[in-house]
């Protein structure tokens, strides 16, 4: 197996620097990291240009994950390429987890991020308009170079779901997904108060835009949609009965659901007609070549 490992970042260094240690400590040396970086303004570049374990740092202008993991895959060699955030220390276990996996015909492996913050069982497949879609973590997962190739990478109009929207991609394709509990990494939030609020506009833009790419408007859509929006909308009365919230910001979030929404149901019907292929994505790899502002290659 010959591994690239992609390690997004944005202004993170000190925990930048952590999550390299350990993958120079726990893969092995043939092991490719590319790392992407941008736009950072802590230093980032600097310190990474001065270690030899690095083969490639790519600079980038946008703050996208997606446009991130694609920039990576472009500079990345490796017949297996891996995905992990930049904030995230692999565990001893996590190399022979993929080559384990992916020796085993398995296409897209996933496992465990300790404090992600992310709850959801991802071991469980869930149903999406008849079709059986296994979900991973964006930030912890390695893929088959033939996959990624056939999906023609993320879909760079999301700025958040990019995961969520290749795992229905890779379900259509009919490619096999494999948790596995070793391939584990932690997070570990440092003291700048944790993670942000969520955008809730953002993430119905981007809930809407996926469903209705991949599956049209057909009523599924519309009622996951939906019914997603009640279920948040009575959290939020509770936030605001319980103090947590004031009625001014649930009515933000509220209009700034239904505004996203919309646009997003829209935009992703025009990208189903836009890429009527099953690959379904007409922001992907292949569509730009303009990511990169700078790369650093000493391979």
């Amino acid at each position: 197996m010959e591994l690239s490992v992609v390690v997004s970042t944005l202004n993170d260094r000190e925990r930048l620097l952590s999550s390299l240690d350990a993958l120079t400590e726990r893969t092995p040396p043939s092991t490719e990291i590319v790392v992407v970086n941008g736009p950072s303004s802590d230093g980032t570049t600097g310190v990474v240009r001065e270690r030899s374990d690095v083969d490639v740092l790519v600079e980038i202008s946008e703050r996208n994950p997606n446009v991130s993991r694609n920039a990576g895959l472009r500079a990345a060699t490796g017949d297996v390429v891996a995905f992990i955030d930049g904030e995230y220390v692999v565990e001893p276990s996590w190399y022979d987890a993929i080559e384990r996996s992916l020796t085993d015909e398995v296409d897209v492996v996933t496992g465990p991020v300790t404090g992600s913050g992310i709850d959801s069982d991802l071991r469980t497949p869930k149903t999406v308009a008849r079709r059986a879609v296994t979900y991973f973590h964006g930030d912890n997962t390695a893929f088959d170079r033939t996959v990624l190739e056939a999906l023609d990478g993320f879909d760079e109009y999301l700025e958040t779901g990019g995961a969520c929207d290749c795992a229905h991609r890779v379900a259509g394709l009919g490619f096999d997904v494999d948790w596995d509990a070793e391939m584990a990494t932690r997070c570990e939030v440092g003291t700048d108060g944790g993670r942000a609020d969520r955008d809730w506009g953002e993430t119905y833009r981007s809930r809407s835009y996926r469903l209705a790419k991949n599956y049209g408007l057909r009523p599924t859509v519309v009622g996951r949609v939906t019914g997603s929006a009640l279920r948040d909308a009575v959290a939020g009365i509770r936030g605001v009965v319980s103090g947590n919230e004031t009625p001014s910001g649930w009515l933000g979030d509220g209009g700034a659901v239904v505004t996203n929404a919309a646009r997003g149901l829209r935009d992703g019907l025009r990208a189903r007609w836009t890429d009527r292929t099953t690959q379904r994505n007409p922001n992907g790899l292949s569509k730009r070549h303009d990511r990169a502002v700078r790369v650093y290659d000493r391979r």
